[in-house]
Formats: C-alpha cells, structure tokens, sequence
C-alpha cells in the first residue's frame, strides 16, 4: 500500500493570492499590476489620462483590485445582441442609434450622443461608493475608439483621475485577411476567453 502524504505537506496553490485565483479562473496569464497597453495610434482612440488597458489587462486589473470599475458605453440594444460581459457594474450609452435618422451613404442609422453621460456616470460610480482619487474606472465600447475614449475624457475631466480606456473594447478589432475578413473576432473582450453571454443583469441594464 503506498504510504500516505504527509500533512504537513504545504499545498502549493495556497501560495496563491486571491488575485491571482481570480485571474486564473478567468482565464487571464499573470501580467505586472503597472500593465499597460500601449497608446493607440488614431487620435480618437487617445485619452488624456494617459490609461490604457486591453480587455486581458482590464480583467486582471479587477481581479488585483476589486474596487476597479467596469463601464459599458455601449447602446443597450447593442450590447442585447452582441453579447454582455457579466463583470460590467455600470451601463451609461455614451451614443444611442436614432432609427429616425438614416445615412444612405453608408448604410447605418446615426448615433446620438447622451447628453447627460458624465452625469449619469459620476451619479452611478458615487451610488457605488467609487472615489475620485483612487479608483480605476475602465470605459469600454464595442472596439475602444470613438466612444471610449472620448468617455474616459469626460469623467477625467471632472476630477476622476483613474480613467482608463480599453483599447479592443468588447467585440475588439476586424480581421484584415482570410475568408473572415472583417469580422470581429480578433481580440476584445469576447475573443480574450473572458466572461460573457447574452444575458443581461437587470441591476446593471435596467433603465432608472
């Protein structure tokens, strides 16, 4: 009969931190708590904190420090039919499509912008106990540009200091080549082997 293990034996998954459980569990490599994505190239995707973060470095970035704070910018509808990332903990559109209002040219419906976005999430980050000075709030739309972005400026302007953007957002960039160009299916949080579905947490999406 083979002899038992000892006891006192120290099992080496204790040496774990709850963090780095965290990040395992959701799939993410251990990455430096500096991590940092690099700075996109197009202008509209440039923030003036100075933060970016991919989806990977977004996760990892909740599992280190669970006061972080996710944001979806996105359209409701959008996000309905294109998928939800459960660790989202606030939902404020930046834009919403105005099915009044078609552009022929390129065949999409135009966006309007929210009025009252910096308002609603600052109300929503303070309902949640976020503070100014310390906690990291990531803004993330369907590719980490034209909403994101100009997102994070609005909140960092306001005196949020930890306003991040995530560079692939959720659905992340196309595909240049292959018989599945264009689609988006590259990186973002969807492609990252994070956490999403389809449905959505009412305490999160509901409307107020």
């Amino acid at each position: 009969m083979p002899s038992p293990s000892p006891t006192n034996k120290e099992n080496p998954m204790r040496k774990l931190s709850h963090a780095a459980l965290v990040a395992l569990a959701l799939g993410v490599a251990s990455v430096p708590s500096a991590m940092a994505a690099d700075m996109p190239s197009s202008p509209t995707a440039q923030v003036k904190s100075g933060l970016y973060v991919t989806a990977k470095e977004a996760a990892q970035l909740m599992a280190d420090d669970k006061g972080t704070v996710l944001v979806d910018v996105r359209d409701p509808v959008e996000i309905m039919f294109t998928g939800y990332a459960p660790a989202t903990a606030v939902h404020v559109p930046y834009q919403t499509a105005d099915r009044t209002r078609f552009n022929a040219e390129k065949g999409v419906f135009l966006m309007e912008k929210n009025p009252a976005f910096a308002d609603q999430v600052e109300a929503k980050l303070t309902a949640l106990g976020a503070d100014k000075e310390k906690t990291k709030v990531v803004f993330m739309c369907r590719s980490g540009s034209t909403r994101s972005a100009p997102a994070a400026d609005q909140l960092f302007a306001r005196g949020w200091k930890n306003a991040y953007t995530m560079v692939d957002g959720f659905e992340g960039e196309t595909r240049k080549d292959g018989p599945s160009k264009g689609v988006r299916d590259v990186d973002g949080w969807r492609n990252s082997g994070l956490p999403w579905g389809y449905k959505l947490d009412p305490k999160v999406m509901a409307p107020n």
